[in-house]
């Protein structure tokens, strides 16, 4: 039985930047699939109701990916009828193709080639940082340096969708990926990302480390973590 008492260190298969489009564009595919079947964008759209979206904003998706999470945005946006600037931050170059490719109708959507954790990233980029299933890749004392920045470059707020590390999620993407999952990497990937993601106790640890202090933390379905932390800088 694996230890969910504390977080893995465990590498992901997806860690590694140099993968090419033969490996990432069907993992792409699938974790969109995933994030369709486990409500994973709900966490955004619910946090967007607390931060009352504006016309004019700008979005960056930090670690983006495919950019699915992006394109849901632009469709929600559009039916409310706003106009916001939504930006893709990653570093695998495959992963900002695909996603260049896959929203080649979603002009509002754009993409920049990045290691977050670089200085192409700086002070009030962005009105609000968000991430999806990409926070728990950095170890403790990464987190708390990524958390930072993410609060930095953004003028607003920040929304952070993770996992929750606990036996049942644990077993159950693991299910779930052997019905759905053609993808040896997604198998393999799944199960650490759970082992690699979060207790209450160890994101309140390392916000109080990061010295974030304005910030709200709730338990949504299934198995994920909504951090919204406040970083307004206009007051």
């Amino acid at each position: 039985m694996p230890d969910f008492s504390r977080r893995s260190t465990e590498d992901e298969m997806m860690d590694d930047f140099a993968l090419g489009p033969e490996v990432i564009d069907p993992i792409m595919d699938e974790l969109e699939v995933v994030n369709k079947l486990l409500g994973g964008y709900k966490v955004f759209f619910n946090a967007f109701r607390q931060i009352k979206i504006k016309d004019g904003m700008s979005i960056s998706d930090w670690g983006c990916g495919g950019g699915d999470s992006l394109r849901q945005i632009a469709i929600w946006a559009r039916k409310k009828g706003l106009k916001i600037k939504l930006i893709g931050i990653d570093a695998t170059p495959a992963a900002i193709e695909y996603a260049r490719i896959k929203s080649f109708d979603f002009p509002e959507i754009s993409y920049i080639l990045a290691d977050v954790t670089s200085n192409d990233l700086h002070t009030n980029q962005f009105d609000i940082v968000l991430s999806s299933l990409f926070t728990h890749h950095f170890k403790d004392a990464q987190w708390i340096k990524l958390i930072q920045k993410m609060s930095d470059c953004a003028r607003i707020a920040v929304i952070v969708n993770d996992l929750h590390r606990h036996w049942f999620a644990f077993h159950s993407i693991g299910v779930l990926t052997s019905l759905f999952s053609r993808s040896e990497m997604v198998k393999h990937d799944s199960k650490i990302s759970v082992m690699r993601s979060f207790k209450k106790a160890d994101i309140v640890k390392m916000l109080q480390e990061a010295g974030i202090k304005n910030y709200k933390l709730k338990w949504m379905w299934a198995f994920r973590w909504q951090l919204i932390i406040n970083s307004l800088k206009t007051l």
